[in-house]
């Protein structure tokens, strides 16, 4: 090879070289500035949402009008999309929840639906806020900030567990304790987001598989008559791509009211 040669080839591999650079700089950028613009976008929604007013009428697909509960009515005229809340003592948790007519839309939607790699929380399509059925689904990636549904995986320390037994879940409607019973890492070969039910039988198989897979026991007594909010996101534990961390919790009114379940 000649050396005119070699100086072409040298500058062809700088040239590729400087490409790559430039292109995984650009990427690191990019989700940096993911990061930071979902980090200001939530402080601005929790300043909203604690500061929000009163109750305001909001009706659903029914025609039949519905209180609205205190710092959501604002909220929702910025995006109607707006199901509820959600508050976990002791992570960096505490976010609105989204609910699209699938599940897709929301994964890399932040809540102005603009582009965001770390997309939002959302609750399943087949759920209905309005009237909780008996088994509700919860979504959010993991991240690298601590954000989002990173902070679930606490819970996978039993001592953490002790010290946040229970965690807030707040729809338009109706303010949740809800105390956590199972807590697992697994696939999605376990149909643990399953919403709808034969029976009483049918739900408690899914209850008992739930605590079978546990990493640890609950005091929690959970049975067929109860309602249970699941909270999902992304696990490499099992599976690299299939794999996912579940944190199952049983819900009880604040007021003390009856649940009331859409089968």
């Amino acid at each position: 090879m000649n050396n005119k040669m070699k100086r072409i080839l040298s500058i062809g591999v700088t040239l590729v070289c400087a490409g790559v650079f430039v292109y995984a700089a650009h990427g690191l950028i990019s989700t940096y500035l993911d990061y930071h613009k979902n980090s200001k976008t939530m402080d601005d929604l929790q300043q909203t949402f604690y500061e929000g007013g009163g109750f305001t009428e909001w009706a659903d697909n029914d025609g039949d009008e519905l209180k609205v509960r205190s710092g959501f009515d604002i909220l929702l005229g910025e995006n109607e999309e707006l199901v509820g809340w959600i508050t976990v003592d002791g992570t960096q948790i505490d976010y609105p929840i989204l609910q699209a007519d699938n599940n897709n839309d929301y994964l890399r939607k932040d809540f102005y639906k603009n582009y965001n790699i770390l997309g939002s929380i959302f609750m399943d399509y087949r759920n209905d806020v309005t009237s909780l059925g008996k088994n509700t689904i919860v979504y959010g990636h993991r991240t690298k900030d601590q954000s989002m549904f990173e902070g679930l995986t606490k819970y996978a320390d039993k001592a953490f567990y002790e010290e946040h037994k229970t965690f807030t879940f707040d729809t338009l409607y109706e303010s949740y304790v809800a105390e956590v019973f199972a807590v697992y890492n697994t696939t999605t070969d376990f149909n643990y987001i399953q919403t709808e039910f034969a029976d009483d039988e049918d739900f408690n198989a899914l209850l008992k598989e739930s605590l079978s897979h546990s990493l640890y026991e609950t005091d929690v007594d959970v049975n067929a008559d109860d309602h249970i909010l699941t909270l999902s996101t992304c696990d490499y534990e099992l599976d690299e791509f299939k794999g996912r961390f579940v944190v199952q919790a049983k819900l009880t009114k604040k007021d003390g009211g009856s649940m009331h379940a859409v089968q």
